[in-house]
């Protein structure tokens, strides 16, 4: 089962504000996301993968 999460969550676990992470998702630089039920929601693997993804870049 696929584990979502909150853009709290997220924030937290990319060391960002809320608000960085809504200006990352608008200008389409974080992790994957989608809005469900009015909520904006993240799959815990995609911020997973983001985060794995911007270590190989360097």
């Amino acid at each position: 089962m696929t584990k979502l999460l909150t853009l709290e969550e997220v924030a937290e676990m990319l060391r960002r504000t809320p608000a960085q992470v809504r200006y990352m998702r608008s200008v389409n630089t974080g992790p994957r996301s989608a809005k469900m039920g009015g909520r904006i929601m993240f799959r815990e693997q995609d911020v997973i993968d983001y985060i794995n993804a911007a270590f190989e870049g360097q």
